[in-house]
């Protein structure tokens, strides 16, 4: 099978299956006991957040990274942490309307907790829309959530903008960068928060972190031994651990290699898919998200039809449901048009050849819904 749904997950880098494999055979030790074995795992451990550090870039030493066990976790922490801990007067939770599953639904949370929330609107390009942002930020904005690259159309928010106009009013920035960690630049500047996962980078499932700028105080959301810096409980796995850092320590020593590769993967896709119309912002985007639609095709019968590849009508979280895609139907699309979506991704192992291939294999099934319609 043609894996193209990058965005859902990567494979895991055989470097990092490597790296994980002793941690999982033979240095069973727990990283928090005190005997060799446990200091070995959590010497290990050090080792690999100081990679995912290295990996983050710029700014990143300005805070903290605490290991989760995946975004979801990472989300749920920052935005619920947060809010205890709000300046009185801060009664209002925002998120970009085109955010991930994990934060609208974190949201609507906060609002059964007594928070009043709002979503900013974004424009057909699937940009937030800055001028409607500053009128709906105000004195009462406890908590803005932005996701930097977005997980179904690929385009880039404008965190640093948000971000001011946010923090002109006293309100902490939460930023889910786990389309965009290790493929654009994460602006740790302008953000309180951020969350990232392991296995969009490569890295193993079932392990993500959060970074905290110091002296920004987040409740736990899990309770015990208090085992990650005294605000996160529960024993980490040293394989999971270990298996992130290898993908992140990748990260540094192919981020040039992979860019150029997905730009090339990228103008392959589009020069074959003349006449598909694309889904958000042609310029402010991460190019290894393809977002595409065409007219008298129905994307969930071209996936089932196309079984020899692999790829999504929109985010995994959401697929199965019946449901027009939410970040789709922000964007102003019709319900028609947003079932005639696909979104291709793809990365550091797919080969152009298999990008033609599959491409041979849609366009294909497609050009007979057409003719059937």
């Amino acid at each position: 099978m043609i894996y193209l749904d990058y965005q859902a997950t990567t494979p895991l880098a055989p470097e990092a299956a490597a790296a994980m494999r002793p941690w999982i055979e033979t240095n069973f030790g727990n990283p928090h006991s005190p005997y060799r074995m446990g200091r070995e795992a959590s010497a290990a451990i050090d080792v690999a957040r100081g990679y995912i550090m290295d990996a983050l870039g710029p700014g990143a030493e300005e805070g903290n990274l605490y290991f989760t066990s995946g975004a979801t976790e990472a989300a749920n922490w920052a935005l619920k942490g947060a809010v205890p801990d709000l300046e009185e007067g801060k009664t209002r939770a925002l998120a970009i309307a085109t955010e991930h599953a994990c934060v609208i639904d974190t949201t609507h949370w906060l609002a059964v907790e007594g928070l009043e929330i709002a979503f900013l609107p974004v424009q057909p390009d699937g940009i937030v829309d800055l001028e409607k942002a500053e009128e709906e930020i105000d004195e009462r904005t406890g908590i803005i959530a932005a996701m930097l690259v977005n997980n179904e159309i690929g385009v880039i928010q404008p965190v640093e903008q948000l971000s001011a106009i946010a923090r002109a009013e006293g309100a902490l920035v939460f930023c889910d960068a786990v389309q965009g960690f290790g493929r654009v630049p994460i602006p740790f500047h302008a953000c309180d928060m951020v969350a990232i996962s392991a296995h969009k980078v490569h890295g193993p499932k079932g392990i993500g972190a959060l970074w905290i700028r110091k002296g920004v105080e987040i409740e736990p959301l899990l309770h015990g031994g208090g085992q990650e810096g005294g605000i996160r409980s529960g024993t980490l796995s040293p394989a999971l651990c270990i298996g992130f850092g290898e993908a992140a320590r990748l990260i540094t020593a192919r981020r040039d290699e992979d860019a150029a590769h997905v730009t090339r993967l990228w103008d392959l896709a589009r020069e074959r898919l003349q006449g598909w119309i694309l889904n958000g912002s042609f310029e402010q985007r991460y190019k290894g998200n393809l977002n595409v639609r065409a007219e008298a095709v129905d994307a969930a019968r071209l996936i089932s039809e196309v079984r020899e590849v692999a790829f999504s009508a929109g985010s995994a979280c959401a697929s199965g449901s019946g449901r027009p895609s939410h970040v789709l139907s922000a964007l102003g699309l019709s319900d028609a048009e947003a079932k005639s979506s696909i979104r291709l991704g793809f990365g550091r192992y797919t080969t152009e050849d298999e990008l033609n291939d599959a491409l041979d294999l849609i366009l294909a099934a497609a050009e007979r819904q057409r003719s059937l319609a």
